[in-house]
């Protein structure tokens, strides 16, 4: 890793020509590395019927992951992959990667410092306290965090966690394929919300094109949906109901690569739509999520993505990390 000017961290290219950033070596690797300290999630086949679609659903619930999302997969399996300075791990996040970072380097003993933007929920911050991380709160939005973060981190040493854009995280993430395709070997089509693309990437590299790979975004977060149409990572405005869990300003680096390789697309969801999605996985299914963990199943819901009638649709839920009285 290098910093550019200003200590922004920055991911170095670590492809080569006929290497894939990321393979299912890695993957199997990660899954290896981190399995006595994450969980493996359920799977939930549904109904026919179930909330009035035609298509068979299976429900990915990462929500009930260790700190209430997929991310320990990635942060685990980077702190574990390298050696570890007496300054510990340092990170930024909305709040989801301070938990899962706060978390893993409790567990495994190390210090851990995390810089998160004012618009991360207090319940997020605190969550980290809880977990042992000094937390720095910076004005903002997640770039901002970033930045700051890569400053502290040419000043102290630690090793730095990203949320979304080494290839270490990447495979870490993409384990939740891994398990998914044991538990439900007939998927057509995996609906996976997006922020920085950690997770998305990942799982493509796991399913290698098998199964239909869709990714998830708000109106207000676009980053992906943004660099498709542009044909490059480009800067968006992050704003919204899923801000402090999707808020990426650009696609990362790696993903962007690993995205474009597998021919994944990206489907818009309001916060309407998003809200809906929260309340209807609590009525029927009795799962609590966060704006972000809800935005895939927001997609089939709001009709942004249309299943065939014999189509069987996974649906990750990636997040809980929200009040239960907000969904009821």
């Amino acid at each position: 890793m290098h910093s550019a000017p200003g200590g922004l961290f920055i991911p170095r290219r670590v492809s080569r020509p006929g290497k894939p950033i990321v393979t299912r070596d890695d993957i199997r690797a990660a899954h290896g590395r981190i399995r006595t300290h994450v969980r493996r999630t359920p799977v939930i086949a549904l109904e026919p019927g179930a909330f009035g679609l035609d298509a068979r659903l299976v429900l990915k619930l990462e929500s009930l992951q260790h700190t209430g999302s997929f991310k320990p997969r990635g942060a685990f399996n980077r702190i574990l992959s390298n050696p570890v300075p007496p300054t510990g791990v340092i990170a930024a996040s909305g709040g989801n990667h301070g938990i899962a970072v706060a978390y893993a380097a409790k567990a495994l003993g190390h210090r851990a410092e995390v810089f998160v933007p004012e618009i991360a929920s207090a319940a997020k911050v605190q969550r980290i306290r809880e977990h042992g991380a000094s937390v720095v709160v910076t004005p903002g939005t997640y770039a901002e965090s970033l930045e700051a973060s890569g400053q502290r981190a040419g000043e102290t040493g630690a090793l730095v966690v990203h949320a979304y854009d080494q290839p270490e995280v990447l495979a870490g993430q993409g384990t939740v394929a891994m398990e998914l395709e044991e538990q439900a070997p007939d998927l057509d089509t995996l609906l996976v919300a997006v922020g920085g693309g950690g997770l998305l990437g990942g799982i493509a590299s796991w399913y290698e094109r098998r199964v239909r790979i869709v990714g998830v975004e708000t109106e207000g977060c676009p980053a992906l949906y943004s660099a498709l149409k542009a044909g490059r990572p480009v800067d968006v405005d992050v704003g919204g109901i899923a801000a402090d869990s999707l808020g990426a300003r650009r696609i990362g680096s790696l993903a962007w690569e690993l995205l474009r390789a597998h021919a994944i697309t990206s489907q818009l969801v309001s916060d309407e739509d998003v809200v809906a999605a929260q309340r209807a996985l609590w009525r029927e299914v009795r799962v609590v999520a966060e704006p972000g963990g809800a935005v895939a199943l927001a997609a089939i819901l709001s009709g942004a993505y249309r299943p065939h009638a014999d189509e069987t649709v996974g649906v990750l839920v990636c997040g809980g990390n929200a009040d239960p009285l907000s969904v009821m």
